[in-house]
């Protein structure tokens, strides 16, 4: 049996199934793989039967496997960018299994890395990293936060030494479809807040309806296999209503990434098909 299903206080299963996803792209898909993460697999430790799961076929998950090696490497892409211009901090809402920090040490050595997520999954994070020998580095904070009870992540992420007065990266992915469009605008607004030159990187559902055809069954079976989990989707937002909610937050500049800018930046030249699923995009906004 899975790891994630036996042990107490382990990350929820879409966080487990977007590790697995990272390191099935290394074993299935041919060069150039478009991100390279084998240790999100060895933190979750699924069992020897993983790649057997109905959410590992190689070809009928191959779409999805594809946007989410596409977004962590276009945020990653990003976070490289502004640490080149100074940006010093780094914010991931949500970490989950994130692995940045282990697979690019001489980048996050620049930086101070901040995960923030729910108490129990932050503890068996730094348990697990601390028995696979990668220790918890100053620079690396993981910051618990209780969103059930009403804390405050900004005020917890200053109370971890995150600097409100020096600009920062915060990327939250896979997040906005689970919270009410009031929570959304929350951390839009807060994190508007910051020091001018920060950026948010912040994913987003579309409706069905501008979803790509081919997409839009994938897309009910992970909206009922949420829902069956006990945490559906509630939320989906046209770019236009996205773009919007980030300029009456108070952000100087909004852009829209769709998933198929993606595609074309990250597989356009690959001869074997693989292609990202469409219907979860970028709101990248800037203070």
């Amino acid at each position: 049996m899975a790891q994630e299903q036996t042990e107490a206080g382990a990350p929820d299963s879409t966080a487990v199934r977007t590790a697995l996803w990272r390191a099935l792209h290394l074993e299935v898909d041919p060069p150039p793989h478009v991100l390279a993460d084998e240790i999100g697999l060895r933190l979750a430790a699924p069992g020897d039967g993983w790649r057997d799961r109905p959410d590992m076929d190689p070809r009928a998950t191959s779409a999805f496997r594809a946007a989410m090696v596409a977004r962590a490497r276009f945020i990653e892409d990003l976070v490289a960018e502004q640490a080149a211009s100074g940006v010093t901090q780094y914010v991931i809402l949500g970490a989950g299994l994130d692995t940045f920090a282990q697979r690019e040490p001489e980048l996050a050595a620049r930086l101070r890395i901040f995960e923030v997520d729910r108490h129990e999954p932050q503890l068996w994070k730094r348990r697990r990293l601390l028995e696979l020998g990668y220790g918890l580095p100053d620079r690396l904070h993981l910051v618990p936060v209780d969103f059930e009870a009403g804390e405050d992540w900004l005020d917890r992420l200053t109370d971890a030494g995150f600097d409100p007065g020096q600009p920062a990266v915060i990327a939250s992915t896979g997040v906005t479809m689970y919270l009410t469009k009031e929570a959304t605008v929350a951390t839009l607004r807060q994190t508007a807040g910051l020091a001018p030159g920060s950026t948010l990187a912040m994913t987003f559902l579309l409706p069905a309806e501008l979803v790509d055809a081919a997409d839009r069954h994938g897309l009910r079976r992970s909206e009922e296999g949420a829902r069956a989990s006990g945490t559906p989707f509630i939320s989906f937002y046209s770019p236009q209503e996205m773009l919007a909610t980030g300029r009456e937050a108070g952000f100087a500049d909004v852009r829209h990434i769709s998933g198929a800018a993606l595609g074309e930046r990250y597989f356009a030249s690959r001869a074997d098909g693989l292609r990202p699923s469409t219907g979860e995009d970028f709101l990248v906004a800037t203070v």
